[in-house]
């Protein structure tokens, strides 16, 4: 059995219903608009935020979901859709997950009307069932996940960031988010217990860490999986394993380095010579072991909960983070 269907098990009834309602969620009197969102629902990814609102929820809860766990696993993914599809616009990207963007096949304005479309469904799906409580949630997410893409943006211009930047800014762009499954999951069963919330939040935030710098790694090694090998230093990234080889290197070195991945990022021999630049500095080591630090933190925060195939899935789901090959 793959990993990702053990991880599934546990809440195997509860993702085919979501799926279910989730279809519904997208639908419009638009027929161009539900033939785009039809070619987004048959190209889906691993779900892994809709896996964490339910395994979170069921886990606080002792097993139990309601209604209100499937509105906030179709709202994180309603948002989260949305903002993959504004992301491929703003990085001109023309595939996602090998098949071609909806910029790419529908052009930007559409792909941009969409992206509002989804947002603003995600939205009113909460605000037409009152829940806002999740809708906080969700909207605080959003609002930093454009913060931290900005901040990366303006930080990559004079690619001057420190470690302590780069934490904030994997933090607001992607941990947001897992944070935000996970403060779901356990607001949408039990949302008295504010302590529980507050703690499955900083456990998403956690994993989300890890996840992000695992994903930086990718970008350092030759195995055949989903971003090609040398794409940050090509799109002046700053990542961890770059920033750690240059805060332990000479002056010159570093400005060999900063000139490389300004004036040079199309130079594949370049790119070559830096990545084996910082594979010599020990950047990989030292991200690697960042990397698991986070995910050692995030499993401390779930261990007092009672054992259960929910809790078992999560802890699965923590290690697939950082020991996927995709």
């Amino acid at each position: 059995m793959k990993i990702t269907e053990k991880i599934k098990a546990p809440i195997a009834f509860e993702m085919e219903l979501f799926e279910k309602k989730f279809q519904l969620a997208m639908s419009s009197k638009v027929a161009l608009l539900n033939r785009i969102t039809h070619y987004i629902v048959n190209r889906k990814g691993k779900q892994m935020r809709p896996m964490f609102v339910f395994l979170t929820a069921k886990m606080v809860s002792g097993g139990t979901v309601n209604d209100r766990t499937y509105r906030g696993a179709s709202v994180i993914e309603l948002i989260h859709t949305a903002t993959l599809v504004h992301d491929d616009v703003v990085d001109d990207s023309n595939k996602r997950r090998g098949f071609f963007s909806i910029n790419a096949l529908w052009k930007n304005k559409i792909a941009v009307l969409v992206g509002d479309f989804l947002l603003s469904k995600g939205l009113l799906l909460s605000i037409d069932n009152n829940d806002f409580d999740l809708l906080k949630i969700i909207s605080v997410a959003v609002r930093e996940m454009s913060e931290g893409e900005l901040l990366q943006i303006e930080k990559a211009r004079r690619l001057d960031i420190t470690e302590d930047v780069y934490y904030e800014i994997i933090r607001q762009k992607t941990a947001t988010l897992i944070a935000a499954c996970c403060s779901l999951g356990a607001c949408a069963v039990n949302p008295e217990d504010k302590e529980t919330v507050e703690r499955m939040r900083k456990f998403g935030e956690l994993i989300g860490m890890a996840f992000q710098i695992k994903d930086d790694l990718f970008d350092y090694t030759d195995d055949a999986i989903g971003k090609p090998t040398g794409i940050d230093i090509k799109e002046q990234k700053m990542t961890l394993p770059l920033i750690y080889a240059l805060n332990n290197c000479t002056p010159k070195e570093k400005s060999w380095v900063i000139n490389s991945v300004k004036n040079h990022n199309k130079d594949k021999k370049r790119v070559r010579e830096v990545i084996q630049f910082v594979k010599d500095k020990n950047g990989l080591g030292y991200a690697e072991q960042k990397m698991i630090a986070f995910q050692q933190e995030a499993l401390q925060l779930i261990q007092n909960f009672p054992d259960s195939p929910y809790k078992e899935a999560l802890v699965l789901m923590v290690n697939y983070v950082i020991e996927r090959k995709i």
